[in-house]
């Protein structure tokens, strides 16, 4: 793969920052994209927050940090990205944004370049269908908080190539991530099985089953979670909880994928979790 050791990530985002650091941290010479500079100013801010943090905790060598710093190079082109051998797209759970994104990406890379998406739910084979190298398009689905957490879903559209999944499972591997082979199919895993349960969760807080604080308990305290699943929607974002489950309902076609009218009416006040100070809890900003 022509560049493999050079990755681009479309999205300094939470999960786009976090991308940019594992792979930073796991050798690879990074090029993180943003749209604007003061969300790519955020985003690498967050990188060196982290990698400090991580420090401090003896997980990465302080001597090291500057390095690994260095090794993500911050850009508003995204014609700086045509020289990687691998491009995460790491922009909102949208699909018309993330088909734009491939189709200027798929223009700009080399031929044997793979494209992959962090998406959480959007469909990696309709992604692929709509570049000119199907079976170099896979899913990376990567979870929150990035540097922390081990888990990869290495997720296969239909028309992903057996030699580039195997290149990306090595990829995962190397930034010290465990893969974790997916196929294709609305929600993956993950989320498929996750965002019902947190769309339940929020019934029972609106029908007066049990407050927020009392459903969050029960699960922390009789199922060992390590956080209930209202504090989880409140991290992940509420305005994400509502795109995931809109997918799964327009993908699945079931009813019990309807998104809770309390999550709707949450973000339409836009109280969106931690992230605007508001969701299920208040959180200072």
């Amino acid at each position: 793969m022509a560049g493999r050791r050079v990755i681009g990530v479309v999205g300094a985002g939470t999960m786009g920052n976090g991308i940019a650091h594992v792979f930073a941290r796991g050798g690879f010479e990074v090029r993180l994209f943003e749209v604007e500079r003061a969300a790519l100013d955020r985003g690498m801010a967050t990188i060196r927050t982290n990698l400090d943090r991580e420090a401090a905790k003896g997980k990465v060598d302080p001597a090291e940090v500057e390095e690994i710093c260095g090794r993500v190079r911050p850009t508003l082109d995204m014609t700086e990205l045509s020289g990687c051998g691998l491009v995460v797209e790491a922009a909102t759970e949208k699909l018309v944004v993330k088909q734009e994104i491939f189709r200027r990406l798929d223009e700009l890379l080399g031929a044997e370049a793979i494209l992959a998406s962090n998406t959480s739910s959007i469909s990696i084979t309709k992604l692929a269908g709509g570049t000119k190298r199907a079976d170099r398009v896979i899913g990376m689905h990567f979870f929150n908080p990035v540097p922390v957490m081990a888990l990869v879903e290495v997720i296969r559209g239909l028309q992903t190539s057996d030699a580039t999944f195997e290149a990306v499972r090595l990829m995962v591997l190397e930034m010290g991530k465990t893969p974790v082979a997916v196929n294709d199919a609305t929600g993956f895993v993950s989320n498929r099985v996750l965002m019902p349960l947190i769309n339940e969760a929020m019934f029972a807080v609106m029908e007066g089953v049990a407050t927020a604080e009392a459903v969050d308990a029960v699960f922390r305290l009789g199922m060992a979670h390590p956080m209930g699943p209202l504090t989880l929607a409140d991290f992940i974002g509420l305005d994400v909880c509502l795109d995931i489950m809109r997918v799964l309902e327009d993908g699945l076609g079931e009813p019990k994928y309807r998104p809770c009218p309390l999550l709707v009416r949450m973000v339409d006040a836009g109280w969106l979790g931690r992230k605007s100070g508001k969701g299920f809890y208040e959180y200072r900003r």
